[in-house]
Formats: C-alpha cells, structure tokens, sequence
C-alpha cells in the first residue's frame, strides 16, 4: 500500500475528547437557558444572532419529525424520547435537546399542552434533566405559535425573506440567548446572508430515509461549506439513522458525511426502540468529536473521481479528518487520500486513527493513504501529524 510505513514515534492512539456546545436546534426557532439562568443579551449585543453565545458547535439533539411526522407530538411519545435520551446515554453524549416539530399547536390550550411539556416534564424522573424541552413556529397563518402572531406587521411577508430579519430582532430583544434556526428549504440560499439573523440555515429540501436523497442533500449542502463557522452552521436537514430504510453502511456514510460537514445532529428515529446498531453510529464518542471540533471548519469534497470521493476538514491541534467514501451500488474501489488534496504538506508524516473500527492504524503514511472501500461504504480517519511535525 503506497504512503505505508512504520508507526509514529513517541505518539499516543488516545481517542478524541468530545467537545459539547449548549445548542438547540428546531425546524424553525428554539430556545435555550444557559444552566436554567436568565441570561441578560445588552443592548451592544444586540446586532447579530451570532453574537448571542449559542451555536459555538453545531447542536445536538432528536427531533420528532422524521420518525412520527405528525404523531410524535404527543405527551407520552415526548416524555419517553426524553427518558431514553438520558437513559441509553446520549444525552450525556451532547444529544441535550427534544424538538417537538410540526403540528404541536392547537387552538385551544390546556394544563398539559405544549408548555406544561416542556416546561414541567423534561426532567425525566430525577435523571439528569434535558437543557430545555422545547417547540418550534407552525408553519401556517391560521395556527397557534406563527410568525404573524409575533407583532410583525402583515405587508413584511410579501417576500418570504422579510420574515427573518423581523423575528431575529424579536428573539434579541427576548431578554436571554435564543438560538435561532432558518427554515425555508434553502430556497433563496440562506447561507449566503443567514449568519445576520440566526444560528444556522436550512440548505436543502426535506430529506428521506433513502440513500439516494442523503447523498443528494449532503452534495447540496457542501456547495456552501465556505459561509458555515461557530455560530452559523449549513443545516441540511436531521437524521435518518435507524428508521430502516437504508443499510447499516449506508447510515455509517450518512452519520460521517454529517459530522465532517459540521451539520446538526439532530436523531431523526424513534430513539426508545432503537436497535444496537443504530446505538452505535449515533453514539460514536470519535466521529461527534470530529463534528463538534472547536476549530468549526465544515468539510469539503477534495477529489471525485467517478463514484469515489474524498472528504476533507481541518481539525483543532494540526489534525485532519478524512472520509473516503464509495458511491457506487455494487463495485468495491480503491480510494487515495493524497495530501495535496486535503491541506497536508507534501512529506508529512501522519499516524491515522480509524474512527469506525475505533483502532489507530499500526503504520504511519507519507504523502498518501489508500484503501479498498466497499460499495455505498466509507471509511473515516483523524490523522495527526507524527511527533515534531506539527
């Protein structure tokens, strides 16, 4: 294998620690309390959503739409999500926050509606109780929680845009950091003046639990890879993992493909009933490190060649996180990594920490590292420069 050789000296194979950003994320707009604490936002910070404190990582998190759509909304369906977070350990993971989606509003409210939900009942039977549970905007006029039920004047909706800049000024002045996540589906490209009035934006379409569709919204994404950083991430949409339409390989391309793109991750599937497979890529310590990585640059496709592509992001301490990732249905190949594509200087010596078989590779690589990918398969690596190389 071309770019082998011995291991590095004198360096340590210790796993990545997971860095946790306190974050939220919902189809629209989501609120969050530092520590339970009524954070005061002075008016000189008043110019930006970016200057709120919040999105310093992408956030993390489930959210009910992908696996119940309109069902999931209900008090048992929310109360147990939450349990379970806690409970299988993702909370403690960074996974903090349940995101009660579409069709939560009803005219009429009672003692147990959406705010005894997520006010009183998010603390999860004396576990270590979630930040905040929390719910977004509807999506129509008619329906409790719409924008035009913020004060914003009726003639600021003829272009859809309007409405951003009017609830961003709102959510300022709400007396506490509300991280704020555009949703119009990336259709006037929100990424390129999104990071005025919120966290995050939409860049896509809704996505399905088909490879096609992940692969199809994770190239839309990456188109925008340059306008993300703390505080204004490139959403392309929550997860699919583990709501069974695709294969266990498929959802390991899916998860590394979101995390190397530092996209929200936000679970997508009914997280009381999930499989141990499932456990497994969502709680994968190494890859949420690499998308909650403190140096916050969003990974770019590098080389394509045909059905193989190579991902690429810089990492905090001189690291580089690498996808290799086969597209093709049924045909194994053979992908290469070359450092002139993925920012490395040309005879770097690099030790490779393979984060799917959770091992550090024996032999270190110089110059390139390839190897055979199966199809619809990836495989994910840190490297990290040899001692004295940085």
């Amino acid at each position: 294998m071309a770019g082998r050789g011995r291991r590095c000296s004198g360096s340590s194979p210790a796993g990545l620690a997971t860095v946790v950003a306190v974050a939220v994320l919902v189809v629209v707009v989501v609120a969050a309390v530092a520590e339970g604490k009524v954070v005061r936002v002075e008016e000189a910070h008043r110019r930006s959503m970016l200057a709120n404190g919040l999105g310093s990582a992408p956030p993390m998190g489930w959210n009910s739409w992908n696996h119940f759509q309109c069902d999931g909304n209900g008090e048992v369906v929310i109360r147990e999500t939450a349990d379970a977070l806690v409970s299988t350990g993702l909370a403690a993971l960074g996974y903090k926050y349940v995101n009660i989606d579409d069709c939560w509003a009803e005219p009429n409210r009672d003692a147990t509606g959406v705010d005894y939900l997520k006010y009183d009942n998010c603390n999860n039977g004396g576990l270590k109780p979630l930040e905040r549970c929390v719910s977004d905007t509807a999506p129509c006029p008619e329906t409790p929680g719409h924008l035009r039920r913020v004060n914003v004047p009726a003639d600021k909706f003829v272009e859809r845009v309007n409405r951003y800049p009017e609830m961003s000024k709102a959510l300022m002045k709400a007396g506490r950091p509300i991280y704020f996540s555009l949703c119009e589906w990336g259709d006037m490209h929100p990424a390129r003046w999104g990071a005025a009035y919120g966290n995050s934006w939409r860049t896509t379409n809704d996505i399905s639990d088909t490879w096609d569709s992940m692969i199809a919204t994770a190239d839309q994404n990456e188109v925008w890879a340059e306008y993300a950083r703390p505080g204004g991430w490139n959403d392309p949409d929550m997860l699919e993992v583990g709501n069974g339409g695709m294969t266990n390989n498929e959802y390991v391309v899916h998860f590394s493909i979101w995390a190397i793109s530092k996209a929200p991750l936000i679970i997508g599937c009914d997280v009381r009933h999930m499989s141990q497979e499932t456990y497994a890529i969502l709680a994968n310590k190494e890859v949420i490190a690499v998308n909650q990585d403190p140096f916050g640059v969003q990974g770019k496709k590098v080389r394509m060649e045909g059905s193989s592509e190579v991902w690429a992001a810089p990492l905090s301490d001189y690291r580089t996180a690498v996808v290799l990732l086969n597209r093709h249905a049924t045909d194994e190949a053979t992908i290469a990594a070359r450092w002139d594509d993925i920012g490395l200087p040309a005879g770097t010596a690099v030790e490779a920490r393979d984060l799917w078989q959770r091992k550090t590779l024996d032999a270190m690589f110089t110059d390139k590292m390839a190897f055979d990918i199966a199809p619809r398969s990836c495989r994910m690596f840190v490297l990290k420069p040899c001692s004295g190389q940085a």
